[in-house]
């Protein structure tokens, strides 16, 4: 499924970053926007541009990007800052495309003066001017293979290749339409040309010889892509589609359709996202979704018999170390509801027969943790009369257990406390608490018993200590009358 991200104005141009994470810049009205490849909103953005912003270009270590802009200058930024390292004057009308050429140090653009121009980066100074165009030069790229050569589409409808070491073109090609996107091939060899409806392919080496024109749009072809291994040409038209071409047959092999016209198109360098920017502003996001391991079909060959039954009749030596296997301890269902705070459904786990019956230990030591989180009243909340009938049955039963008696006298308490006000609805639940009474009743009896044993036995205890102590004296004073 896409996502849609809304821009300030058209997309004129995306650019994926050549290095990861490869993030991508997107220029649309006066702003440059960087935006991760599964981020939803801009990680970082540029907006120092007075008017609208054009073609913002990643450099070949993703450390700079250029961008053309409205008031005919050119601005290098650094992907680290936010104000410009370089601008560049020297147009007179808006720069609609800039680039790097391979060696890093060189930026080319060109613009609506008819103008193609070659810039020094450390010293931000003009290098050569080329004035061949009659028209717009809306498009360009540049080779990878020679550092001194790039290529610029015009709407004059030709392509010119110029050669940074010459004062003049080396190759124009004629297009036949106002020339919208141009790009080469990985190899250098081949240039692919978009405008109007159709999208040329061009054998550069051979002076410019057309190989195919391949029409399957039926409005302007706006943009063009290539996928990382070359083996896919993308190009994106007012058509509202995006054809997908294969570079040995120039068939179409895929087509995807969208909402509104397309201006601009990328694809991220491991063909893992494709977005798309269109008129209306709108920033489209596709991911490839992972491929799911394929199952081998051939079975996997067993271990032999022997490889089972070997070294089972070792026998250890002195000076050998056994290493034990680490037991892998497994929680009880309780204890994982406990431990992701289910206080309600803890409670109901440890009063299921098995536990309450036979380990009421447990239940109780649940109860006392409840307790000292603080969440014991809530989870005795809420109950209905089933659960407060087995509640009030194990609270009755148990509570005068010695070891249990001091949460079971907390618990019985806020049982009354929280269900005093249903109490005459249900006759099954106030039977319980009847039974609850009656016990509680009956324990406090035997508690004043045996305070009375206790109390007799203290002062028989008392009388006997007395006597004994007296009879000692008695002793020791005969025998020191005898010594005397």
């Amino acid at each position: 499924t896409p996502v849609q991200i809304k821009e300030f104005g058209a997309v004129n141009k995306i650019d994926f970053s050549p290095v990861p994470p490869y993030n991508y810049a997107v220029t649309a009205s006066s702003r440059i926007h960087i935006y991760g490849r599964y981020s939803q909103e801009p990680i970082k953005t540029f907006s120092r541009f007075r008017d609208a912003a054009y073609c913002a270009t990643y450099r070949d270590d993703g450390n700079l990007l250029v961008a053309g802009s409205e008031e005919g200058s050119i601005r290098l930024f650094d992907i680290s800052g936010r104000a410009p390292l370089r601008q560049f004057d020297g147009h007179a009308k808006p720069v609609h495309v800039v680039g790097f050429l391979s060696d890093k140090y060189r930026i080319f653009s060109g613009g609506d003066d008819y103008s193609s121009n070659l810039w020094d980066i450390p010293s931000a100074t003009e290098i050569v001017s080329y004035s061949e165009h009659t028209d717009y030069v809306r498009c360009g790229c540049a080779s990878k293979v020679n550092a001194d050569v790039f290529i610029t589409g015009s709407y004059d409808h030709t392509v010119k290749l110029f050669d940074a070491r010459t004062k003049s073109s080396v190759m124009t090609i004629e297009h036949g339409q106002p020339v919208e996107s141009v790009l080469l091939f990985p190899s250098g060899g081949l240039l692919v040309s978009a405008g109007g409806r159709y999208v040329k392919v061009w054998d550069v080496l051979k002076g410019g010889q057309l190989l195919v024109s391949l029409k399957n749009h039926h409005k302007t072809v706006t943009c063009l892509c290539l996928n990382s291994s070359g083996q896919r040409l993308l190009s994106g038209s007012l058509d509202r589609h995006v054809k997908i071409y294969s570079t040995t047959s120039y068939k179409v092999v895929h087509s995807f359709n969208y909402a509104t016209s397309i201006l601009s198109l990328a694809l991220s360098p491991e063909d893992e996202t494709i977005v798309v920017g269109m008129t209306n502003g709108v920033l489209n996001v596709k991911h490839r979704k992972p491929e799911e391991r394929k199952e081998k079909s051939e079975k996997k060959r067993q271990p032999a018999y022997r490889t089972y039954v070997k070294g089972r009749t070792y026998i250890p030596k002195q000076e050998d170390f056994c290493v034990s296997k680490p037991v892998k301890r497994v929680l009880r269902k309780y204890d994982k509801l406990l431990k992701s705070f289910h206080s309600s459904k803890a409670l109901d786990a440890v009063l299921e027969p098995p536990i309450r019956l036979y380990t009421p230990e447990v239940t109780v030591a649940v109860m006392q943790e409840l307790h000292r989180r603080g969440t014991l009243r809530s989870a005795l909340a809420g109950r209905d009369e089933k659960q407060i009938n087995l509640l009030l049955t194990f609270v009755a039963r148990r509570v005068i257990e010695p070891r249990f008696t001091p949460i079971l006298v907390t618990v019985a308490d806020m049982i009354t406390d929280i269900y005093q006000p249903v109490v005459g609805q249900s006759a099954i639940v106030d039977r319980q608490f009847l039974k609850l009474q009656e016990a509680i009743g009956k324990e406090i009896d035997y508690q004043e018993e045996l305070l009375e044993v206790l109390g007799m036995m203290d002062t028989l205890f008392a009388t006997f200590t007395k006597k004994t102590a007296t009879y000692l004296e008695e002793n020791k004073s005969n025998g020191l009358t005898e010594t005397i």
